[in-house]
């Protein structure tokens, strides 16, 4: 599924540290909800707040920051306004979009139904491809990723999506766009 980096030997990721506004809740979510084991904490020196990691398999983390004057996040600038579904996906440069964990395609439309079950609001199921909508209505052999997506209790965008397909040299066929390709103004 992946080409070899000839710099640096990653191994996934470390962690990936988000914020949120109550480390209970998010503990009763991330660990309640979705099963992942809480396994460090940290108080940060000077009652500048917390950092908690959760295991998301795999050997990676996502973690949490607590501060006490954290502002408020802003839907649409911060992190996308809600569920792909329900329209816009925009966030703004420099925010964390989303959280796609890889779930075994298996047991995906499993996990959709568990999730539902446990009272979580979840986006209908996508069958990604490269057509123009980008979306298939029915699993065929195009699809090269389904996912469904999810909010946790501060409103970070989550996603559980499964690989369907291996990727060639001709799934790498875009020019990439720059930032005078933008339509909004950068700001100095």
């Amino acid at each position: 599924m992946a080409g070899r980096n000839p710099e640096f030997e990653l191994g996934g990721i470390n962690h990936l540290a988000l914020v949120c506004s109550d480390m209970r809740q998010t503990i009763d979510f991330y660990s309640g909800v979705l099963g992942m084991p809480l396994i460090k904490t940290i108080e940060l020196p000077g009652g500048m707040g917390q950092h908690f990691f959760f295991d998301c398999g795999g050997g990676d983390c996502v973690a949490f920051f607590w501060f006490p004057d954290a502002p408020d996040g802003v839907p649409g600038i911060s992190a996308p306004p809600g569920r792909p579904e329900q329209g816009d996906l925009l966030s703004a440069v420099g925010s964390m979009n989303h959280v796609a964990f890889t779930v075994p395609p298996e047991r995906f439309e499993e996990y959709r139904r568990r999730l539902k079950a446990k009272g979580v609001t979840v986006s209908p199921i996508l069958n990604h491809d490269d057509s123009p909508a980008g979306i298939a209505r029915e699993m065929y052999d195009g699809v090269f990723v389904r996912s469904f997506y999810f909010q946790d209790p501060d409103g970070i965008l989550l996603e559980f999506a499964c690989w369907t397909r291996e990727f060639t040299d001709a799934d790498v066929s875009h020019t990439p766009r720059t930032a005078a390709d933008r339509r909004t103004p950068t700001h100095a």
